[in-house]
């Protein structure tokens, strides 16, 4: 199975649980074995690919800025993109800058998704149950990614990830391993740095930074 054959699916899943008036967005990045993988929540309609109008890659973040504040001062992101990126407004995203920015991500060997992929046209919170609808998938999304390390960003997606109760607070650069079809992941849960959560990107950022250092000899490989 291939990436692009799970967005039938995904977008079967918007129609139930996403806004009729928005698009799914899916994922973005290196797709064959990352060094990180990035898992958030779910999109919203502030990234604007998920206007049926557009028609480029459809990924996390587009038309957005304070998650690329995160990516920058971790070292993956290069400078010139980043302040591309700050200086331009959401709605002055082309389609040919979106992909500038994730070919800079793929350079960089990472892979950015949501464990939802149900667009909503707000920040509202999503119950535990619309997230276990998109599960499998996720776990099928990881089988084919491959990547070396997963992050999970946040309580609610690290708690269904792992299928216990993770507080972020008290498991900061804690190792969780899963098996997914057999073989085994590296996980860990970092605190929620966007929205709500942005109070806590400074943790986040000095947990990845962690977890990064600590790993080299499984991502320089």
């Amino acid at each position: 199975m291939q990436l692009e054959e799970l967005k039938k699916q995904y977008d079967e899943l918007q129609k139930m649980y996403g806004d009729p008036s928005l698009d799914s967005i899916y994922n973005g990045g290196c797709t064959d074995n990352p060094d990180i993988c990035f898992v958030f929540m779910n999109p919203t309609a502030r990234n604007i690919a998920s206007n049926k109008s557009w028609h480029g890659i459809k990924s996390p973040w587009i038309g957005t800025k304070n998650i690329w504040n995160l990516f920058y001062k971790i070292n993956l992101l290069d400078a010139e993109v980043y302040h591309s990126i700050r200086s331009k407004k959401g709605n002055s995203w082309t389609e040919e800058f979106a992909n500038e920015v994730y070919n800079d991500v793929i350079n960089h060997r990472y892979f950015i998704t949501n464990l939802g992929k149900c667009t909503q046209v707000d920040a509202r919170a999503l119950s535990n149950s619309v997230y276990e609808q998109y599960l499998e998938l996720f776990k099928k999304e990881i089988e084919i990614v491959n990547p070396k390390i997963i992050i999970l960003f946040g309580n609610q997606v690290s708690s269904i990830v792992l299928n216990q109760k993770i507080s972020v607070s008290q498991c900061r650069k804690q190792l969780f391993k899963q098996e997914i079809n057999g073989k085994e992941y590296l996980f860990y849960s970092v605190f929620y740095p966007i929205g709500n959560g942005t109070f806590n990107i400074e943790k986040a950022i000095e947990d990845i930074k962690w977890i990064m250092d600590n790993n080299k000899e499984i991502t320089e490989i």
